[in-house]
């Protein structure tokens, strides 16, 4: 993953906490299917966590194509509101691999 990437340091928070799953898993007494769901668990944590933003960005963006495909908006305001939602989003909100 590229250094300049701002997923990367998302990348890197899960992997970190996978690692830590497993890495706890294998000192801690259990069965091995309550060891592979601890693991899930955390990875499902992590993603969580670290998307959370981008969740919460689908969610106004949503909010704001309905208003504008409302039609009740003139073309100058659909664009400046189209503006102010898009300068509030994440730092990469675009299509580049995770990894």
């Amino acid at each position: 993953m590229q250094k300049d990437n701002p997923n990367t340091e998302r990348y890197i928070t899960i992997a970190r906490a996978c690692l830590k799953a497993i890495n706890d898993t294998a000192e801690n007494a259990g069965s091995r299917e309550e060891k592979i769901q601890a693991v899930y668990e955390a990875i499902d944590s992590a993603f969580q966590s670290e998307f959370a933003d981008y969740r919460q960005s689908v969610a106004i963006m949503a909010t704001v194509l309905e208003r504008i495909a409302s039609g009740q908006l003139d073309a100058e305001k659909a664009a400046e509101l189209a503006r102010k939602t898009l300068d509030q989003q994440p730092a990469s909100s675009g299509s580049s691999p995770m990894h």
